[in-house]
């Protein structure tokens, strides 16, 4: 039976596991999903263990592994943000070309009251 380290230690290591590669395009959504869901049970199965008055992280002896582990999942969540910040960056951009394309006189400003010549 796994303790709560070894619960957190092993949630760890799949979080760890499953922001390797990032998907593109309708994967992404599941994906984000999917870690937010292990960030989730991480952070209480932390809780558990820091609450817990039997169980302690210092001096344990896979302290140092979830350590290692944290370290990598937080250098790779920072890729991840940084590439879904690049793609909602370039689809804004995109937005607002396509607008500009489909009305370029959306941005002119346009004068009342102009003055037409009537005589010939």
């Amino acid at each position: 039976m796994m303790g709560p380290v070894e619960k957190l230690l092993s949630t760890s290591a799949q979080l760890y596991e499953h922001l390797t590669v990032i998907p593109e395009g309708d994967e992404r959504d599941s994906y984000i999903e999917k870690i937010d869901g292990l960030l989730e049970k991480r952070g209480q199965l932390l809780e558990q263990v820091m609450a817990s008055e039997s169980v302690s992280l210092e001096g344990h002896q896979l302290t140092p592994h979830l350590i290692e582990l944290d370290q990598g999942i937080q250098s790779r969540l920072k890729k991840v943000m940084t590439v879904i910040k690049t793609d909602m960056k370039n689809l804004q951009q995109s937005k607002k070309s396509e607008q500009t394309y489909l009305n370029p006189y959306g941005n002119v400003r346009v004068m009342d009251g102009m003055y037409y010549d009537g005589k010939k």
